[in-house]
């Protein structure tokens, strides 16, 4: 077997790995020739491909409404103990759990946060009227992000 020996150009490795860090990437492949270059970050294997669910149509009586000066959002918010992506219902297509002007029990589930694919019932903290739901169905949220104003 012969192994076929090259010079590498050590400035343009670094240029490529800083392109890499700059850019937030995993991976990035140069070519010129018959010269290939691909740099990987260590740990960054692609994982399997997970497909998204399909976009469901937003229902309109759960349009968002502009939160009123009156709300004190700090106390009367629901807010989102995980990052995840919001669904409305409990599938696509059925009636969402809560609507604005919804009168709600504790305990009640007000939505679902799926976060790795695993459903989590996100429960009214306090009985109360829905007065603004400040996220949309498939949208994705992050941790403390308010959800839904109960007064």
């Amino acid at each position: 077997m012969v192994t076929k020996k090259f010079d590498i150009d050590e400035k343009l490795v670094q240029k490529l790995a800083q392109l890499l860090t700059d850019n937030n990437l995993n991976e990035i492949e140069f070519e010129s020739g018959d010269q290939r270059i691909r740099i990987n970050k260590a740990g960054s294997g692609l994982g399997h491909v997970i497909n998204a669910p399909s976009s469901v149509p937003i229902n309109s009586s759960v349009v968002n409404t502009p939160i009123s000066s009156t709300l004190d959002v700090s106390q009367d918010a629901v807010t989102s103990p995980m990052v995840g992506t919001i669904y409305l219902a409990a599938e696509p297509g059925a009636k969402p759990f809560i609507s604005v002007g919804n009168t709600v029990s504790k305990g009640q589930t007000l939505l679902i946060i799926e976060a790795m694919k695993v459903m989590n019932p996100i429960q009214s903290p306090k009985n109360g009227v829905i007065k603004t739901i400040l996220v949309s169905d498939g949208q994705p949220v992050e941790y403390g992000e308010p959800l839904v104003i109960i007064q």
